[in-house]
């Protein structure tokens, strides 16, 4: 304290002789921080890293269970390679209780990490071992993947509908102008640095069987197309034919043909479809429609194949079709990697703007991640200026003065300056978490600033002059001061350094209070009392004046 008190009144006395150049000084890192702050990236929450992995693989539309199985053991013996990994596990299609719908061609892996101690390197980043993960997997043809945690993506999903970050939503009517337009979104994103895991929904690409019925050779049989249709629906869809109960439970039976002959054009070339009744009259046959030409061709028959009537084709087709407040929309989900979010959907719009031309009666929606974050922002735009307020009235009612008041305030925004900095020097984006820190940064900075104030007005109460109540005050308040700055700052210390569990939603907060602590209190001994004596100055020559008559 000897120490801090030596180098501390010399600086004092400087900054009361040199009042404009003090409070200037501390104007432009005011204004400064602002800039910078404005330049600063956003992100909702920081990303908590799990120790897991979760990753998407998608395959093409209409993949068959057997054939999905197979890709997913072959991918999973390609990650089991990594040393890092413990073991994998793997989720296929719909359950029973179909809480989570997903068809065949889709698989949610899960891949347990070993501890970091069991890893060859315990000190390599997770981020390239994602990245070596990633280009590993896509050397297997067939998949398309979406990498991210298992409790992330089960959140993201829960608040947003998507599994990603960021979801550009297209809505409109027509289907395909749906499609092209997302397409045009996915172009435009691709290019923009830190998007990763960019796919459109797939809204299309599945096969679909399309039987194209001959109207006339119909008529020529008699047959109506509901006739046709049923014969397809059964062989294809299959029909109820029964139950079987277990216990309290009860299953279908369904009718059907085996997987082989589905997918074979040829066997259902084949298929027969029953002829309508014939009335006999002699040697001759007739058709209860009277149609001679059916006559003759159904002589001695009671049914056709199927190839006679219609034309089948296996051609790719519509996947899913979403709605979304009753309209129809297709989505482009992205991920970040190497940026924050704000600056990343920033670029996103930008680009989206620049490249995509909407038609009328279609529309662009920004969800994910990126809509929890401008709801957050919002409402933190209503919240700070609310504890602000509280804390302004907290000091008036505690000095009864607006001046001592506002004396005091101005800490508030000194104090920012160091969060700001804080943040910038240790590469951290503004987040929620950073500011909760800017809210408890400004219920701290201001205690130093009472303590000094209330000193110079005891002092200035007992009769001192201004000038020897301001240096004294402050000298004799150095010491409490610090030692509030002391308990606060070492207490968020192992917060802003810990690297455990939580560490990632913990170190902005800390970095926010230290940071302005510091500026606070460096800025609070040297300004304030500056400000303190400007403020005063024409009060107190008036007050000597006074005594002088």
């Amino acid at each position: 304290m000897v120490a801090a008190r030596r180098g501390y009144e010399p600086m004092l006395r400087r900054a009361l002789r040199h009042g404009w150049a003090t409070i200037g000084v501390a104007l432009v890192l005011i204004v400064g921080t602002a800039f910078l702050a404005s330049r600063m990236g956003r992100e909702f929450v920081p990303t908590l890293d799990e120790g897991d992995i979760a990753m998407h693989a998608m395959r093409i539309p209409g993949t068959g269970l057997n054939q999905s199985i197979t890709m997913q053991a072959t991918l999973e013996r390609r990650i089991k390679q990594f040393p890092e990994v413990e073991r994998v596990f793997s989720r296929i299609g719909t359950a029973e209780v179909a809480t989570d719908p997903m068809p065949p061609s889709v698989a949610d892996t899960l891949i347990m990490m070993k501890p970091r101690e069991d890893w060859p390197n315990p000190d390599r980043p997770k981020a390239d071992f994602l990245a070596e993960l990633e280009q590993a997997v896509n050397e297997l043809p067939g998949n398309n993947y979406e990498f991210t945690q298992p409790i992330e993506m089960r959140f993201n999903e829960l608040i947003s509908g998507v599994r990603s970050e960021l979801a550009v939503k297209v809505f409109g009517d027509d289907f395909d102008t749906l499609v092209r337009i997302g397409q045009q979104v996915e172009n435009a994103i691709r290019g923009i640095p830190g998007a990763s895991d960019l796919k459109l929904e797939q809204a299309t690409g599945l096969p679909v069987l399309s039987a194209s019925i001959d109207r006339a050779t119909l008529a020529r049989y008699g047959l109506s197309m509901a006739d046709v249709q049923s014969v397809i629906r059964i062989a294809i869809g299959g029909e109820e034919a029964g139950h079987v109960i277990e216990g309290d439970r009860r299953f279908d039976i369904i009718v059907r043909l085996p997987e082989t002959l589905r997918t074979d054009l040829d066997a259902l070339y084949r298929l027969p479809v029953p002829l309508p009744e014939l009335e006999e009259h002699g040697d001759k046959v007739l058709v209860a429609s009277f149609d001679p030409l059916m006559a003759e061709a159904a002589h001695g028959r009671t049914w056709v194949p199927l190839g006679e009537v219609a034309k089948l084709e296996i051609a790719p087709g519509i996947n899913q079709v979403n709605r979304e407040s009753g309209k129809r929309r297709v989505v482009v989900t992205a991920n970040t990697r190497g940026r924050d979010l704000g600056s990343f959907v920033a670029d996103v719009q930008q680009a989206i703007n620049d490249q995509v031309q909407l038609p009328p009666g279609y529309w662009l929606d920004y969800g994910g991640t990126f809509e929890q974050l401008q709801s957050a922002t919002a409402r933190l735009q209503l919240l700070v200026p609310v504890a602000l307020l509280l804390i302004f009235g907290l000091l008036f009612m505690t000095f009864g003065s607006v001046r001592d008041a506002a004396l005091v305030f101005s800490g508030v925004p000194l104090a920012l300056t160091g969060g700001v900095l804080a943040l910038w020097l240790r590469d951290i984006p503004l987040s929620i978490s950073a500011g909760v820190g800017f809210i408890t940064l400004s219920g701290v900075a201001v205690l130093t600033g009472v303590v000094m104030i209330s000193a110079i007005r005891n002092l200035r109460a007992e009769g001192a002059p201004l000038g020897r109540a301001v240096t004294e005050g402050a000298l004799v308040r150095l010491r409490p001061i610090l030692m509030i700055a002391l308990v606060a700052s070492l207490g968020f210390l192992p917060m802003a350094l810990n690297t455990g569990t939580g560490a990632e939603v913990q170190r902005p907060l800390a970095t926010v209070v230290i940071g302005g602590i510091i500026s606070a209190t460096v800025l609070t001994l040297v300004v304030l009392p500056v400000l303190y004596q400007w403020t005063y100055r024409r009060e107190s020559g008036h007050e000597a004046a006074s005594g002088t008559g």
